[in-house]
């Protein structure tokens, strides 16, 4: 499960000089840049991870999917983000 999220993580490349404003996030450990305006569902759109059955933790609360919109992402965050897989 793991190792799916990392291939998505490597194959988006980390943002730099193309904003005035860049923050730092980690997602389940790997540091990323991102512009400063960058919500949760924008993020999960640019991983390919937007409608998939996730559950997602922004500096150790959850976050709702109902709040993914809204959430802004700030320097230092750190989420931790795990996709659901199915089978028998």
């Amino acid at each position: 499960m793991a190792s799916g999220l990392t291939r998505v993580l490597a194959s988006h490349p980390t943002v730099t000089g193309c904003f005035l404003n860049v923050i730092t996030i980690s997602i389940n450990g790997a540091a990323r840049q991102l512009p400063d305006s960058t919500s949760v569902a924008t993020l999960l759109n640019e991983l390919a991870l937007s409608g998939k059955r996730i559950a997602l933790e922004r500096n150790g609360e959850i976050v709702s999917r109902s709040r993914f919109g809204a959430q802004q992402l700030t320097d230092g965050d750190r989420l931790e983000i795990v996709v659901a897989v199915g089978g028998g």
